[in-house]
């Protein structure tokens, strides 16, 4: 059974802490809180450095916020790289560039480590065992580390090689994010109109089930061949551009600048797969 440990104790790293102790893999944790511990769930004291985390687990979790943490974890006289054991793999559970990701890979192959990226969501439930990992690792990299993995997450998706945990993590945010401001633009078009808000938002949420969220038509193939998908996509388009323009134009009247739903208005084709 493959050890790990822990690099970083936040909300994403002290909830997979907690996951690997009650699965029985814990072996060590770091934190540059000498006490980030203190309240998790069956997860040991703090050691001295990653260096120590490094000699006794085989699997090391980087879960700290940027790429410039995990460089100072991995590197120096006190990092991981200091204390690995022979066919170390380290897994990144931060979201870094794909750049900065090439740049780590790079330290940790020149140690003899393999280095798996590992996007997470749903941070809010990591105690829980809430995560879905998205992975990017070679088929016998990823075979290896599965196990470890699922003793974290709910879901774990082999994304595909080297790259594409990242990539889609990377992705997965541009939704997300990406709603919000259309979220803030309706909210704000809304509160110049006199609407409540909260219930406004209370309604949105009561219909979300039968009106699809942001994966709709990420879930349907992205050209169309059928005649009949063909004219309900029409159909669609032509309710997406009558809706949007009327509320470009309620945003005219009333000052509120609405970007994003401009955006969708113009590009309503594109995001239907009418056109290319």
């Amino acid at each position: 059974m493959l050890k790990a440990g822990v690099i970083g104790l936040g909300q994403i790293g002290g909830g997979v802490a907690i996951c690997l102790a009650r699965a029985d893999r814990l072996a060590a944790v770091y934190d540059v809180r000498p006490d980030a511990s203190a309240k998790l769930d069956g997860v040991p004291a703090v050691v001295a450095s990653p260096a120590e985390v490094a000699k006794v687990a085989d699997v090391i979790m980087i879960a700290v916020v940027d790429a410039d943490q995990a460089r100072s974890a991995l590197n120096g006289p006190t990092g991981i790289l200091a204390g690995a054991r022979p066919g170390f793999v380290v897994v990144l559970l931060s979201t870094v560039s794909l750049s900065a990701l090439r740049d780590l890979d790079g330290i940790v192959k020149s140690a003899g480590g393999t280095l798996v990226d590992c996007g997470v969501t749903g941070g809010t439930a990591a105690a829980t065992k809430g995560l879905v990992s998205l992975v990017g690792a070679d088929d016998a990299t990823f075979a290896r580390v599965a196990d470890v993995l699922n003793d974290f997450s709910k879901q774990v998706c082999h994304m595909g090689g080297p790259g594409a945990g990242m990539a889609a993590k990377i992705a997965r945010n541009v939704i997300v994010y990406t709603v919000w401001r259309a979220g803030y633009e309706g909210a704000k078009l809304a509160e110049a109109a006199g609407i409540d808000v909260v219930k406004l938002a209370a309604a949105i949420d009561s219909s979300a089930e039968n009106v699809g969220g942001p994966t709709v038509w990420m879930n349907r193939p992205a050209t169309v061949a059928d005649a009949g998908e063909k004219a309900l996509r029409e159909t669609v388009l032509n309710l997406l551009t009558k809706d949007l323009k009327a509320a470009l134009a309620l945003g005219e009247e009333l000052g509120v600048n609405l970007p994003v739903a401009e955006l969708t208005c113009t590009t309503g084709a594109h995001i239907l797969g009418l056109e290319k």
